[in-house]
């Protein structure tokens, strides 16, 4: 392995000069073990890296096997649908990753998200109130988390909120796989002042959302604070989960929903941090975890 020339003969996937804020710079040095990735990637140096037990960390590099995924390279496929599991005799595991696509005739919505990663977000999704709430999600969860949307929001914003809370669940299903050896529950409650909000969810396959926010005004900022309970709907509608969100007090609207996302985001976290004692196992006496 050490005197493989990694690289050689391939096709070079190349994504952007920078990714979550990190440039790269332009050069066509292989990549081998102990080394530095530059901006070039290769499918081989991505199974090589695999297979001899690299856990992918860096943002970047991530989203490298996320926009291979959508590349139909049968190679990068495999390796995306099998990023859940440990590397055999490694005990190494690679970062779990989802993407979603969606274009429709209101919407066009690109999202990336990483379950291991860093708290990085790079969210653009033309309204500004929701990008701030996305930032919040990422932060919270420690998922790096990529967002690219343009939608009608000249009519009002809600096809861009539902589409990206719709790929949002669809990627995490991706990133999840078969969820073996997740937690699958996840409960916090955060404060924001005098704001306090309970989320508990369940990765159980079973979309149900039960909410009791009140929150006082119809908008903040431009954003209409009805969008907030659509964004979840839609979101559990896709992702499967279970959620229920109680708003224990809070005066405040930017601070109920702000405290919301947060919560949100810490028990989400939870659920899809791995359970060591787990062994691998599927989190559900049936030994499966599915829509079906």
């Amino acid at each position: 392995m050490a005197g493989r020339c990694l690289g050689q003969n391939l096709k070079p996937i190349v994504l952007s000069t920078q990714w979550a804020g990190v440039p790269m710079k332009k050069n066509k040095k292989m990549v081998s073990p102990g080394r530095k990735l530059g901006q070039w990637c290769f499918e081989g140096d991505l199974a090589f890296l695999a297979s001899s037990g690299f856990r992918v960390k860096n943002p970047w590099i991530s989203s490298v096997f996320v926009r291979a995924a959508a590349s139909q390279s049968s190679s990068f496929s495999q390796l995306v649908s099998q990023a859940q599991e440990p590397l055999a005799g490694t005990g190494a595991r690679v970062s779990r990753i989802g993407s979603e696509f969606r274009v429709t005739k209101e919407t066009s919505v690109e999202i990336n998200i990483d379950l291991d990663g860093n708290g990085i977000c790079d969210c653009d999704t033309g309204i500004p109130f929701l990008d701030h709430m996305l930032d919040q999600l990422a932060a919270h969860g420690l998922f790096d988390l990529r967002v690219k949307a343009k939608g009608d929001t000249h009519i009002d914003d809600h096809h861009t909120n539902e589409d990206i809370a719709l790929a949002l669940g669809i990627a995490l299903l991706r990133a999840l796989g078969d969820c073996k050896g997740i937690r699958r529950f996840g409960d916090f409650t955060a404060p924001l002042d005098e704001a306090l909000v309970h989320v508990v969810l369940d990765l159980s396959g079973r979309p149900h959302l039960s909410s009791n926010l009140e929150i006082p005004t119809q908008r903040v900022g431009n954003y209409d604070t009805q969008l907030v309970e659509h964004f979840f709907q839609s979101l559990a509608n896709t992702s499967g989960m279970t959620l229920h969100i109680c708003q224990l007090s809070g005066e405040n609207s930017h601070h109920i929903i702000e405290a919301t996302f947060k919560a949100f985001a810490r028990a989400l976290r939870q659920a899809t941090e791995h359970d060591e004692r787990r062994r691998g196992s599927i989190p559900s006496s049936k030994g499966v975890l599915s829509r079906a």
